[in-house]
């Protein structure tokens, strides 16, 4: 079979608002973006690698240019042929959605695949592991998927004038989006839309996923980031309405928030982290919240869970608690609510489904910063940024670490270093190495297991370094004092 009718039956196949009738137009409509003379090429077997086979002709045939940015928008271009127009997507979602939740989202997860929207040979090239701590089995992943800079896609995005749309990658306005050589190809892209709290909202799933069905839920609305009792309420209904995923926020300030404050947002999926597995290792009593258990979680982070078959009651509940939580110090643990009238506290909250009853996990946020730590007191110190040095925001929170990529090449030489062939460790790592080598044997058989299990130690120290009570007596003293304030 030739390439552009390969291309065409998987339009045909994966789109339904086409018909046998549609056949020549979308061999036409894909000439025009790969070049007359791609007719005699030979296609492959599979859909994305055929789409590989496309785009190089195009590139030969001189219709694009040789950037990755070009490429990935006449991917986008080529695969947007292939994905149904957002009104067919939003009615075939919600048509499904009558039968059941999941056969919706199982539905749109599977075209978001298809049409190579979600970048699953990207995220393929992920290093993951889990990882043994007290804290039981973290999740690490060494992120490799997201594709580098290319040069030429630099010096192109420098020339290209700023025009404010969309507002960001966050936006409604992405659906369908061309892109260009300083912003993301958006061609086969398409969002979900419901209501939430009497606003319209979008759902989609994320190009570069971290765990299953990784979704995001976005307001229609270009505004912040924000933590209130509507945030708790919003991710109530969320789990209400898709009762097999987890929904939470990043917090809404920045070094404790995540990357994209500029946009409200959630994210969620169909995944179970190490924090909900984690139990509640202290009851605590909420007064005037007779409906909602509440308890502390066994975790290196603080962690108030509240679980109720009551919604109302429980947002309420949650509201009470970052509430108080916002206007709380405690100077003999270093936290502190303001600082010359800037606020500092904050929560990142998760909810989830527990049979019929919903959960709310509310972790305790403060991102004050000190001479000692200027980072932030509560964020990785500086003994583990050789690991991890970025925010910890929701993902990481949960028990699922997000590493540079530059760890794969790093650890490789820590590995050398430890088993005592000739390397390259970076200094950086030569303090954890050496401690390592003293704590361990090494062997050829054993090297990736051990490593694999120190980094993730790491990561279970850098969450103890973001839990704002600690889990000494000080700390735990401390938190019950927070508690009492309740």
């Amino acid at each position: 079979m030739k390439a552009v009718e390969r291309h065409v039956n998987w339009c045909l196949e994966l789109n339904h608002d086409y018909t046998a009738l549609d056949q020549v137009y979308l061999t036409n409509r894909t000439l025009a973006l790969v070049g007359d003379e791609a007719q005699s090429l030979a296609g492959a077997e599979a859909g994305l690698d055929n789409l590989d086979l496309l785009v190089q002709a195009a590139v030969q045939n001189g219709v694009c240019e040789a950037t990755t940015a070009a490429k990935q928008i006449l991917e986008a271009e080529l695969m947007a042929l292939a994905t149904p127009l957002p009104s067919s997507v939003n009615r075939q979602f919600w048509g499904a959605y009558a039968t059941s939740p999941s056969t919706a989202t199982d539905w749109f997860y599977q075209l978001s695949r298809a049409n190579n929207y979600i970048q699953t040979r990207a995220i393929a090239k992920n290093i993951q592991f889990p990882a043994q701590t007290p804290y039981g089995e973290l999740e690490i992943t060494i992120n490799l998927s997201k594709p580098e800079k290319d040069p030429k896609d630099i010096a192109a995005a420098a020339k290209v004038k700023a025009l404010g749309y969309p507002l960001c990658q966050l936006c409604l306005e992405n659906e369908g989006y061309r892109g260009r050589a300083d912003y993301p190809a958006r061609g086969n892209h398409r969002i979900v839309r419901f209501q939430l709290n009497g606003q319209t909202w979008g759902f989609q799933y994320s190009p570069y996923a971290y765990f299953p069905e990784h979704a995001i839920f976005l307001d229609s609305v270009h505004e912040p980031m924000h933590i209130n009792r509507t945030t708790f309420t919003n991710l109530l209904a969320i789990v209400h309405m898709l009762p097999t995923y987890f929904v939470g926020s990043n917090a809404d300030l920045p070094i404790v928030g995540g990357s994209m404050l500029s946009h409200e947002h959630y994210q969620g999926g169909h995944h179970t982290f190490a924090m909900a597995k984690a139990p509640v290792e202290k009851a605590i009593n909420l007064p005037n919240y007779d409906a909602v258990e509440a308890g502390i979680v066994r975790w290196p982070m603080s962690v108030i869970r509240l679980t109720s078959a009551n919604r109302e009651q429980l947002a309420e509940a949650a509201e009470h608690i970052r509430a108080t939580w916002a206007a709380y110090s405690d100077e003999a643990v270093s936290v502190r609510a303001f600082t010359d009238g800037t606020p500092h506290h904050t929560v990142t909250p998760i909810a989830r489904r527990v049979g019929d009853a919903y959960q709310l996990d509310l972790v305790l946020r403060d991102n004050q910063t000190s001479a000692e730590y200027p980072d932030g007191i509560f964020h990785p110190h500086q003994d583990v940024q050789h690991i991890k040095r970025e925010n910890i925001g929701l993902i990481e929170v949960m028990g699922l670490a997000v590493l540079p990529a530059r760890l794969a090449n790093e650890l490789t030489e820590v590995k050398k270093y430890l088993l005592g062939q000739p390397n390259q460790i970076e200094p950086s790592h030569l303090p954890w190495a050496k401690q390592l080598q003293d704590q361990f044997t090494w062997t050829e058989t054993n090297a990736t297991g051990q490593l694999n299990e120190a980094v993730g130690r790491v990561f279970a120290r850098v969450l103890e370094d973001a839990g704002v009570f600690k889990r000494d007596e000080a700390g735990q003293a401390a938190f019950g004092r927070f508690i009492a304030a309740l």
